[in-house]
């Protein structure tokens, strides 16, 4: 990897820093483990923890307690729900263009309102269609986005 940055030594790469800065204490880390030994380790440190829902949580921020069926994980790992682009074959399509046909009818039924969009397909076209609309809304031309 040296030669590869055209290195002749580890101390060369770090000689930018300054000596002050340098730590040459010996670290004291434990062994390495393997893949199978640090898995365990794992699952020992996180059966700690203790999920929310068997404690009064008052996190917020999206902690809450859910129910979220199972389907849910299966359909939306099925591939023409992944790719954020729509099947040029009209026939390989129609799944998505049914699914997407059924979600607008029923957000028009919830809303009342005549008509809904659901051809957004990734998140980086829905943030920008939803920044575009809150500033047509507020005469805004700022916007924060975390």
């Amino acid at each position: 990897m040296l030669q590869a940055m055209g290195l002749q030594s580890a101390e060369e790469l770090f000689e930018q820093i300054p000596q002050e800065l340098r730590d040459r204490a010996v670290l004291d880390l434990p062994r390495p483990l393997s893949e199978p030994e640090l898995a365990r380790h794992i699952a020992k440190l996180s059966a700690s923890n203790c999920a929310s829902d068997r404690l009064t949580c008052f996190a917020g921020g999206g902690i809450y307690d859910r129910f979220i069926p199972a389907i849910v994980s299966d359909v939306t790992r099925r591939p023409e729900f992944v790719t954020p682009y729509t099947p040029y074959q009209a026939e390989v399509s129609q799944g998505t263009l049914q699914a997407m046909f059924e979600y607008q009818t029923m957000v028009c039924e919830l809303t009342g309102l005549p008509v809904a969009n659901a051809s957004l397909y990734d998140g980086a076209t829905a943030l920008a269609e939803a920044v575009l609309m809150a500033a047509a809304i507020t005469g805004r031309n700022r916007a924060v986005i975390s």
